[in-house]
């Protein structure tokens, strides 16, 4: 392969929630760039996760290996230790103790969130249980995952977000865990510095995720169709656009300088130049200033 259209063979990464949205499109983009990818999470061809979706892992998979890398679909719930290890331990079996990029996506809290209630009025269990399934999963994932990355003295930590800034997130508990996994970002970059290794948060605009396109009763192809109910959609952005992003980053041999910041794909556009599957280059962040700032004030200061 050629190294400048390929510029990540040879290299492994990690994607944990790798089934849809956008870690699906981070997995697929690493995997155009020439990774091997390990596509982890708990829906799979065997059983739906809590999330009950139809994407599963082994799909995606396949899509990383169409695009050009390898796909290795492992089915993990990130939640429980004892899988973790046996997954990390599994990568470095199979990789001869390689591990260079790891993505901490884990998500599913879509069932868990509310967003009609203030804290006082919303379900404890419930929104302590999306902190444990968005926040300890990937404290869970980077405990044992990290030492394959230091063992290398390079690599990159991928904290996927909702947001760069201090902006309040309309609910109490999202609120915590996509503000937290960035502190996570910050914590990690701290102690992964003196061995090479950078850990960063990267956020997408408003992203066209499987479940998006369903709630609009739109397919891709018909996306644009969306925007009659929110005019706001017509911005939005494939979870392609995210993948090259993080691709972007696993790529920069200096990606170190950016270790401990919270990112955006409507940044890291301009500074590598990819654009989205369509060939555009959506800038959420333009658009926010544009047309939301006045109304809801300004997206905040970055993280």
């Amino acid at each position: 392969m050629n190294s400048d259209t390929h510029p990540l063979t040879g290299k492994v990464a990690l994607v944990a929630g790798g089934t849809r949205g956008g870690g699906r499109g981070i997995a697929v983009e690493l995997g155009a760039a020439g990774a091997t990818v390990y596509v982890t999470g708990r829906s799979s061809a065997s059983g739906r996760s809590p999330m009950d979706r139809p994407e599963t892992i082994e799909d995606t998979a396949e899509r990383v290996t169409a695009a050009g890398g390898l796909g290795i679909a492992v089915r993990t719930d990130h939640s429980q230790p004892d899988e973790v290890r046996a997954l990390v331990e599994q990568i470095a079996a199979e990789q001869d103790g390689r591990l260079d990029v790891l993505v901490n996506s884990v998500w599913g809290g879509d069932p868990l969130t509310d967003w009609e209630h203030p804290l006082w009025e919303q379900d404890l269990d419930t929104g302590l249980r999306l902190l444990r399934q968005a926040v300890e999963t990937h404290v869970i994932t980077s405990r044992f995952a990290l030492p394959l990355l230091i063992a290398r003295g390079s690599g990159l930590v991928v904290e996927v977000t909702d947001g760069n800034t201090d902006r309040y997130r309309g609910s109490v508990f999202y609120d915590l865990a996509k503000s937290s996994v960035i502190r996570l970002a910050v914590a990690q970059a701290e102690e992964l510095r003196p061995h090479g290794v950078a850990a960063v948060a990267v956020t997408p605009g408003f992203l066209r995720s499987e479940a998006m396109l369903d709630h609009f009763g739109v397919t891709e192809a018909t996306w644009r169709d969306g925007a009659a109910k929110d005019p706001h959609f017509a911005y939005s952005e494939m979870p392609t656009y995210l993948g090259r992003a993080v691709a972007a980053l696993a790529a920069d041999p200096d990606v170190l300088r950016k270790t401990g910041r919270a990112l955006a794909t409507w940044e890291l556009y301009r500074e590598y130049g990819f654009t989205d599957a369509d060939g555009t280059q959506p800038d959420w962040g333009a658009h926010w200033d544009d047309a939301l700032a006045t109304e809801y004030g300004p997206l905040g200061q970055a993280l």
